[in-house]
């Protein structure tokens, strides 16, 4: 029988490979002011998630889940001297490549699915940015286990995504799927996949992580983002 969830994850997969080669520009649609928006609010607060990572300093090996395009690699190799990008895209990691060709940072690329990959070993930073949000609400926990098998015993997690605030939601509208907890985004040929975007407050996650084991600092940068550093407990 097929798994429905397990549809649902192809056809998320399917949208950021048909989006790739153009999911920078379309990303970055947030900082024009084409909404009768001032985004400054929005540059600002994508500063202070930059500032956050380089107090973090994410150092060791690293291990980026959903690297996607490179915009959040590029952070990364500023910090480490090795670097893992995952993702389930070829697409993604073919455009997250030519991002970071000029780094001489040594990196790994790999092409899986985070529910099921197995690390080759394990890692003393776990990062990913936008990420949770894509995670199915019934694979949460299961999808904290993999992390955990990612981790060195003493590993560490850092994690950006988006606030479920009226102001990010007025800024970036996305219309509802069928289904609780999905939305609805166009490709550029303009056909419809239905992606998951759960978003979580920080009062919210850390009560979450906390059932499950891990210890966790939460912080808003304002209105649009949250960025969160943990490890186990």
């Amino acid at each position: 029988m097929t798994d429905p969830l397990q549809e649902r994850l192809a056809e998320q997969i399917a949208y950021y490979r048909a989006r790739a080669p153009e999911y920078d520009a379309w990303a970055n649609r947030e900082g024009e002011f084409d909404r009768g928006h001032d985004n400054r609010a929005w540059h600002v607060e994508k500063r202070r998630l930059a500032t956050a990572l380089r107090r973090f300093s994410p150092s060791g090996h690293v291990l980026e889940i959903a690297g996607g395009t490179g915009q959040w690699t590029e952070q990364l190799l500023r910090h480490t001297p090795l670097l893992t990008v995952l993702d389930a895209a070829p697409e993604a990691l073919a455009e997250n490549r030519k991002r970071t060709s000029r780094y001489t940072t040594m990196i790994e690329y790999h092409l899986g699915d985070v529910f099921t990959w197995e690390p080759p070993e394990r890692y003393d930073v776990v990062f990913f940015s936008y990420w949770l949000s894509h995670v199915p609400p019934e694979y949460f926990a299961g999808f904290w286990k993999q992390v955990d098998r990612f981790l060195k015993p003493d590993g560490r997690v850092f994690l950006i995504d988006n606030l479920p605030t009226d102001a990010a939601k007025e800024l970036d509208p996305e219309h509802p799927a069928d289904d609780q907890g999905s939305v609805l985004r166009p490709a550029p040929d303009g056909s419809l996949y239905r992606v998951w975007k759960v978003l979580w407050s920080p009062e919210e996650l850390r009560s979450m992580l906390s059932d499950l084991g891990w210890r966790f600092d939460v912080f808003p940068t304002g209105e649009y983002f949250l960025w969160a550093q943990g490890s186990r407990r």
